[in-house]
């Protein structure tokens, strides 16, 4: 198995994010998939060669779900970006959005505090696969605190290298020009009815 890095450039330009912002965000993203596949390939060759250490072997496993959801909460983050259209009246997001938070604006108000809490990690809208009911989580971490049951929606990565080379500590700013480039066509396909 190997991972393929997904190129994102398409994004260089987009307003409120510099393009040298955004290329040191790809390298971290692509350090994501490197280290992905060379956890994977160094637990395949142990396997192959019957030397699965198992105090070793514990280690890479635990590491690779870093790598891994490190890897995809990433290309969900940029996946979600770049649109410069406004959330369609008739999506299915919107209507989740009403029902669940009572407005639009409701909904923009709790992502945005979840998305200004202190410290860093990730701000998401989820949909709970048991019930399709919204939800706007904080993950401290990209392998922990996400319930298994939720599909993420809608990704703002909060950690210091998405916005202080343009923002410093000015996160509320990164996460208005965050909302200026939602792509809502990409949050509203990701939807489970």
């Amino acid at each position: 198995m190997s991972y393929q890095a997904q190129d994102y450039s398409d994004l260089l330009g987009i307003q409120g994010f510099s393009d040298t912002l955004l290329i040191n965000h790809f390298n971290v993203y692509n350090g994501y998939v490197k280290n992905a596949n060379e956890i994977v390939a160094h637990i395949e060759n142990n396997l192959a060669e019957g030397q699965a250490d198992p105090i070793e072997y514990a280690g890479l496993k635990k590491r690779i779900n870093q790598e891994v959801a490190g890897m995809r909460l990433h290309e969900l983050y940029f996946e979600n970006l770049g649109g410069r259209n406004e959330i369609h009246l008739s999506s299915s997001l919107l209507k989740l959005l009403k029902e669940n938070f009572g407005s639009y604006e409701a909904w923009e108000e709790d992502f945005k505090a979840t998305a200004s809490m202190q410290g860093v990690g990730w701000a998401m809208l989820c949909q709970d696969n048991s019930n399709g009911k919204l939800n706007n989580l904080w993950l401290d971490e990209h392998h922990s605190g996400h319930p298994v049951d939720r599909t993420p929606l809608l990704v703002l990565d909060a950690w210091e290298h998405s916005y202080m080379l343009d923002y410093g500590l000015k996160r509320p700013q990164y996460i208005a020009n965050f909302f200026k480039n939602i792509d809502w066509n990409v949050v509203d396909n990701r939807i489970k009815i």
